[in-house]
């Protein structure tokens, strides 16, 4: 059973993620899922640690740096509604 999930990506990431998927003949979505199947497979315990991570580094423009942000379940919910309107 497929489960809908909402994700916040930079424009510019997404446009790149597309192509990407639409030349290997698979959506976005299944891209994706694909992603979390391989990162979920292996134990492991910080970003630094997935295979991608190196070559991120090596193609990257200066030190590579991971957004993320903590955040309540409230507040997740209040954005994630608030996208709704």
């Amino acid at each position: 059973m497929d489960a809908k999930i909402t994700l916040s990506f930079n424009d510019e990431v997404i446009a790149r993620a597309k192509k990407f998927a639409d030349a290997n003949n698979i959506s976005l979505s299944r891209l994706t899922e694909f992603l979390y199947a391989k990162m979920t497979q292996e134990r492991y315990k910080q970003l630094e640690d997935l295979p991608v991570a190196d070559w991120v580094s090596m193609v990257a423009e200066g030190q590579v740096e991971y957004q993320t942000k903590a955040r309540s379940r409230q507040s997740s919910k209040k954005e994630y509604f608030k996208t709704k309107k």
